[in-house]
């Protein structure tokens, strides 16, 4: 009895063993499997110029970077901010192509020359340069019509304006800021022929003192409304302090300045990274050259403050309206020059080629275009 006893309690013990490797080797298998599909996501970089709390342009990408990844649980994102438009791009750029991420998009202008640098020595990387104009094999560009936005806006501005004087706050002479600048100035003489639209260069994306100056300096010179092509919310901040009238860009900017925020041009990347991202891992992607118009939805105007009057939102809805459908588009003619000069017959749209190498400003525009 005893040995059967003996035998009986070996035999438990053997088959407690047993069970409870099966066991052990099936979390372990879980654990491996967890660790696998991880190790499967694929992994997609944005690469910007300023801080992702900077409220606006990088802070607007940022928010098509987190929509990415809610909509597509298989991806993995990563970002590098604050990386300068010089060489420094070049080597972040290395670094994430190096470690394995299978789409990267580059989200400023300078950064162009970069990429296409860094896209011949990774051949199985897809490279997206957002408001460039150089493409590739595997590179290619993206932005939206964000001066329909801005014609859109030039009309709030121009309502509410009392001094006919409108400063605007610009970051570098390149033809996406001058192109901006003209749509808005053509916006605001559409409902009021006699504004100017007075411009300081800043040659800063993002450096909330210097815009904040300059919008200062052009409230001293008259102007009772500011806008901007900046990163920042500083513009605005001045226009509120000296209790003046604002048009904010890149993201709804009102919390910063309540009472001076009129509307807004506003990104929203988020279905665009979705789609690219879709279309790259489906393997239908082809380089190319995307410039989504509003009625892509990826951009729009803010909402607008209280102090914006019931007629003109009716304006801008029935303009918007219009744009959405194709009916009609900014740069259609008669447009001057600074000179007098027409530069678009009646009736005539400037092409897109035209469009992406602007280099001259429209009648009511103050300010020189120059390096």
């Amino acid at each position: 009895m005893r040995i059967k006893g003996k035998l009986k309690s070996g035999m438990l013990l053997l088959v407690t063993f047993l069970i409870m490797s099966v066991l052990l080797t099936g979390c372990g298998g879980q654990k491996a499997d967890n660790q696998a599909a991880k190790n499967d996501k694929v992994k997609v970089a944005f690469v910007y110029v300023g801080p992702v709390g900077d409220a606006g342009w990088s802070y607007a990408h940022d928010q098509g970077r987190k929509f990415l990844e809610k909509e597509m649980p298989n991806i993995e994102t990563t970002y590098v901010e604050s990386v300068p438009e010089g060489a420094d791009a070049e080597r972040v750029l290395t670094e994430l192509a190096m470690k394995g991420n299978k789409i990267i998009f580059a989200t400023s202008f300078g950064y162009m020359d970069y990429v296409q640098k860094v896209a011949q020595k990774f051949p199985d990387v897809t490279f997206l340069h957002c408001s460039g104009f150089k493409t590739a094999n595997n590179v290619g560009t993206y932005f939206g019509r964000i001066y329909q936005a801005r014609y859109l806006s030039g009309i709030a501005a121009a309502k509410q304006t009392t001094s006919n004087t409108i400063g605007y706050v610009a970051a570098f002479p390149i033809p996406e800021v001058v192109r901006g600048i003209n749509a808005f100035t053509l916006g605001a003489q559409s409902v009021n022929p006699n504004v100017k639209v007075k411009v300081v260069w800043t040659n800063t994306w993002y450096n909330p003192a210097t815009e904040k100056d300059a919008a200062k300096s052009l409230l001293d010179a008259g102007a009772d409304v500011i806008a901007m092509h900046q990163d920042t919310p500083a513009p605005m901040q001045a226009a509120e302090e000296k209790g003046k009238f604002a048009v904010s860009y890149n993201t709804d900017m009102r919390n910063f300045a309540p009472k001076a925020v009129l509307t807004g041009p506003v990104w929203n990347w988020g279905p665009y990274y979705v789609k690219t991202v879709k279309s790259v891992l489906d393997k239908t992607w082809k380089s190319e050259q995307y410039w989504g118009p509003m009625g892509d939805n990826i951009v729009d105007l803010s909402p607008f403050g209280p102090m914006v009057a019931e007629d003109t939102k009716s304006q801008i809805a029935k303009k918007k309206d219009d744009i959405v459908k194709g009916q009609w588009d900014v740069f259609t003619g008669p447009i001057k020059d600074q000179q007098g000069n027409v530069k678009v017959q009646a009736g005539q749209k400037m092409s897109d080629k035209d469009m992406l190498e602007f280099a001259w400003f429209v009648q009511g525009v103050e300010g020189t275009i120059s390096k």
